[in-house]
């Protein structure tokens, strides 16, 4: 018998709650039978005020090797401070498409049914290319930056991921009425992907009409493919509608590495206390093991979760139950 995988993996628990869900999602994962080499990272707030900074080299070196890293959430100040981490390893890694899937759970009751979509982000440019300055004092100019070669490459990413994981349609989310270039520009990339897809159905929306549309008829979307900040704002709009960021996992996606991660807060209120929920990290741990080829372990974790939701006996508190993080742990692993 062949000796059974190792898989080394960057582990970056992060602020706030980080260790804690880390700690879960690793617990559960290895409880699938999968075995991990965890190079343990520290970034974020903390590691900024310890270090000087909050995305030392080691981080980004440890996944250059791995290729794969579970991040934890990370604290970002608000108007002042260092540049988000988040944002600094996307940009270091060329992690160019963030993959935010969103599917209603059993048991988590929300005015939305049917809801299966998954918003694919288009993250190196934009407005989050950080470019701006101070005209004259009271006037500020930000620069989006939209280039010909990133959008026809998430364009071709969200189509290959529709045929890939058997999806019908992508739609494309703009605001080309007012930005005529630069969104005209991500339009006109799309269209002449779509082109070499002829079995995936295409479509345009407008953002404003697209969140209103969302929150109305969200079972008629499916694939969604768009510019960054659309991409973030979008993304954190579909996961409300299953229940929240805390039921959502999400991929950071490069050619040469992949970075699974939690994208709600650090929640410091509860931090330390055992309350958080780990879903969205394990849900981003069940998109790495289906990444990894570990399709049978990813739906037993997958199936064990969705069980315990539908129970509904050891749900967290921000789910309306009174369960601690380890007695939800030990629930996911006793219905593997």
């Amino acid at each position: 018998m062949s000796a059974k995988k190792t898989y080394n993996v960057t582990l970056i628990p992060g602020d706030g709650i980080g260790p804690e869900v880390s700690d879960a999602t690793v617990e559960i994962l290895e409880a699938a039978g999968i075995a991990f080499q965890w190079d343990r990272q520290d970034a974020g707030a903390e590691t900024a005020a310890r270090m000087g900074t909050a995305l030392p080299d080691s981080v980004v070196n440890s996944i250059v090797k791995n290729h794969v890293a579970l991040k934890g959430p990370l604290a970002t100040p608000v108007g002042t401070g260092y540049t988000s981490a988040n944002v600094a390893l996307r940009k270091r890694l060329a992690l160019y498409a963030n993959v935010r899937p969103a599917r209603n759970l059993p048991g988590v009751k929300t005015p939305f049914e049917n809801v299966n979509i998954v918003v694919i982000r288009e993250n190196s440019e934009d407005l989050y290319s950080g470019i701006e300055h101070v005209v004259v004092p009271g006037v500020v100019e930000s620069i989006k930056i939209i280039t010909e070669v990133a959008c026809t490459r998430i364009a071709r990413f969200a189509f290959d991921y529709a045929v890939l994981h058997r999806r019908k349609m992508v739609t494309a989310v703009h605001k080309a009425n007012i930005m005529k270039l630069s969104d005209g520009l991500f339009l006109d990339c799309c269209q002449k992907v779509a082109r070499e897809y002829p079995d995936i159905v295409y479509n345009e929306m407008i953002v404003d009409n697209c969140c209103m549309q969302l929150v109305t008829h969200p079972e008629r979307f499916d694939v969604m493919v768009m510019e960054n900040l659309y991409g973030d704002i979008v993304s954190d709009l579909v996961s409300g509608l299953i229940g929240g960021l805390g039921l959502t996992g999400s991929a950071n996606i490069g050619a040469d590495a992949i970075v699974y991660e939690a994208v709600h807060g650090t929640a410091p209120d509860i931090a330390g206390k055992g309350l958080a929920n780990p879903t969205a990290l394990l849900m981003s741990g069940i998109l790495m093991l289906r990444q990894f080829g570990e399709i049978d372990a990813a739906d037993r974790i997958e199936s064990a979760l969705y069980g315990v939701f539908a129970e509904g006996k050891f749900l967290t508190r921000d789910l309306g139950g009174s369960a601690t993080t380890k007695e939800f742990v030990r629930a996911v692993i006793s219905a593997m």
